[in-house]
C-alpha cells in the first residue's frame, strides 16, 4: 500500500505554486491481523412441476465429514502442532481469543480425522523410502500420558535421501510411533527391506543384519558422528589428548567428505579409495597402538572400542558411494520432535502418538522437498474428494512442486 504526502510552501503567506522536485520513500512494516470468515453455500431447492421431481445443487465438500471446518484452516492447525510445536490447546486459547471457540477435543478429533484422510499419501511415501537401496534410521523418546504418570514411548524415523551421490529420486521421511523401544518395531517396520541401513548401534537393530533374516539380511552402516561425539565429548570436558587426536584425525576425514558430497557413487568411490582410505587405515593403527596403553575402565579406550568393534560397518563406506558418513539425515529429520516435546509435553495417548507419526511423515516429507508443508495441506485436503485414486501420485510433495513451479512459470 502507498499513501502519498504533498509538501507546503515553506513561505507563510507566500501562495505560490509547487513544482515537484523528486520524493522520499519511507517503508513500514506492518501487519493485518488474521481474519475469520464463515463461507454460506446457498442451494436452493427446485421442484418440476410436470413430473413433481425436487433438484438441488449438492452439497460442498469438507475435508472432515461431520465437520465444517475448510482446508486451509486445517493445514493451518496441523501445521502448527507439528511444524511450529504449539500444542493445541494454545492454538485453542489462541483462537479464543480472537472471538473463535474450538475446543482442545475438537482440534484433537480434527487431527485423527486429518491423519486418516493423509494416510494413502502416507503409504505412498512409505513405499518410495523403503524402495531406496540406502535408507537413514533414528529414534527419539516421546512422553505418552497414561494413568496418574507419563510413561516414555517413542518417534522412529527413516529417511531417504539420494542428494549427497547425485540420486535422481527425491529425498522423503517415514515416521513410526511406539511405546517402547523393543527391537521388534524396526523389525516390523523393515520387514521387507534388505539394503543398507545407516543408524547408530542400537542393538535392537540387530536381528536385522542377521545373515539368516528373510528375506535377507540388511547391510550396517554406522555414523562417524556418532563415533567422533564420544572423542568430543571427553576432548571438551577433559582436554584429553588423546581424545583431541582423535578428533582432529577424524575431522580431516569429513573434510573431505565434504568436498566429494553431491558427486556420484562411482565417482565417491574413487576419491574415498585414494583420498579418505589412508586417513581410516592411520587411524585404526593409531586407536589400536593406544588403546593397549589405557585402562579399559579410561573414557577414550571405550571412545574408541565404540568404533573398533564395530569397524566393519565404520569402513563400509569406503568401498560403495552411496553410504554417507554420517546418519545426520535422520538426526535432522527427528529434530522438531524433539524440540516440540518441550512445547507441548507429552502426547496424549497412544493414538495421539500414532496421530503424531501420520502428520510427520507428510510434513517432513515436505520439508526435504523445499516444499511450503501448509500450503501444500491445504492442497491436498482441497483435493482429496475428487482427485481419481490412479492419480494420488500427483500429490505427492515433489510432484505437487513440479506442478505448481509450472502454474507460476505459465
Amino acid at each position: 500500500m502507498t499513501t502519498r504526502s504533498r509538501g507546503r510552501c515553506a513561505g507563510p503567506c507566500c501562495g505560490g505554486k509547487l513544482a515537484k522536485l523528486g520524493e522520499d520513500i519511507t517503508e513500514t512494516l506492518e501487519v493485518v491481523p488474521r481474519q475469520w470468515k464463515v463461507i454460506q453455500t446457498v442451494r436452493e431447492k427446485f421442484t418440476c412441476r410436470r413430473c413433481e421431481k425436487i433438484s438441488q445443487a449438492p452439497a460442498p465438500f469438507h475435508p472432515i465429514a461431520r465437520a465444517r471446518a475448510g482446508a486451509d484452516l486445517l493445514a493451518m492447525i496441523l501445521y502448527a502442532k507439528f511444524g511450529e510445536h504449539q500444542p493445541l490447546n494454545r492454538q485453542s486459547a489462541s483462537y479464543a481469543r480472537e472471538g473463535i471457540d474450538l475446543d482442545t477435543s475438537t482440534l484433537a478429533d480434527w487431527v485423527g480425522a486429518c491423519a486418516a484422510a493423509l494416510a494413502p499419501l502416507v503409504e505412498l511415501i512409505r513405499r518410495h523410502v523403503f524402495a531406496a537401496d540406502r535408507i537413514h534410521g533414528d529414534d527419539t523418546t516421546v512422553p505418552v500420558l497414561a494413568k496418574g504418570k507419563t510413561i516414555t514411548g517413542r518417534v522412529w524415523t527413516y529417511v531417504r535421501d539420494d542428494r549427497p551421490f547425485g540420486g535422481p529420486d527425491p529425498p522423503a521421511a517415514i515416521f513410526y510411533y511406539s511405546r517402547n523401544r523393543n527391537g521388534e518395531h524396526p523389525a516390523r517396520h523393515l520387514a521387507e527391506h534388505d539394503g543398507i541401513l545407516q543408524a547408530d548401534a542400537y542393538a535392537g537393530f540387530g536381528e536385522l543384519y542377521d545373515a539368516k533374516r528373510r528375506p535377507g539380511p540388511i547391510t550396517e552402516a554406522a555414523c562417524w558422528s556418532h563415533g567422533r561425539r564420544n572423542f568430543f565429548v571427553i576432548a571438551d570436558t577433559g582436554k584429553a589428548p588423546l581424545a583431541v587426536e582423535a578428533v582432529r584425525r577424524i575431522d580431516a576425514i569429513f573434510a573431505i567428505e565434504r568436498e566429494i558430497n553431491g558427486l556420484a557413487a562411482d565417482d565417491r568411490r574413487t576419491a574415498r579409495q585414494n583420498r579418505v582410505a589412508p586417513l581410516v587405515g592411520e587411524l585404526a593403527e593409531w586407536m589400536r597402538a593406544e588403546r593397549g596403553r589405557l585402562s579399559r575402565h579410561a573414557d577414550t579406550a571405550k571412545a574408541m572400542n565404540y568404533m573398533l568393534k564395530r569397524w566393519a560397518a565404520f569402513t563400509r563406506f569406503l568401498d560403495d558411494g552411496r553410504i554417507c558418513l554420517t546418519n545426520n539425515a535422520a538426526e535432522r529429520a527427528l529434530r522438531g520432535i524433539a524440540l516440540g516435546r518441550k512445547a507441548w509435553l507429552f502426547a496424549g495417548s497412544d493414538r495421539g502418538g500414532e496421530h503424531a507419526a501420520a502428520i510427520y511423515t507428510p510434513i517432513g516429507t515436505a520439508k526435504l522437498n523445499d516444499v511450503d508443508p501448509q500450503a501444500w495441506l491445504a492442497d491436498v485436503l482441497r483435493r482429496a474428494a475428487d482427485h481419481p485414486a490412479s492419480r494420488l501420485d500427483d500429490l505427492l510433495p515433489w510432484h505437487w512442486k513440479r506442478t505448481t513451479d509450472q502454474a507460476a512459470a505459465a
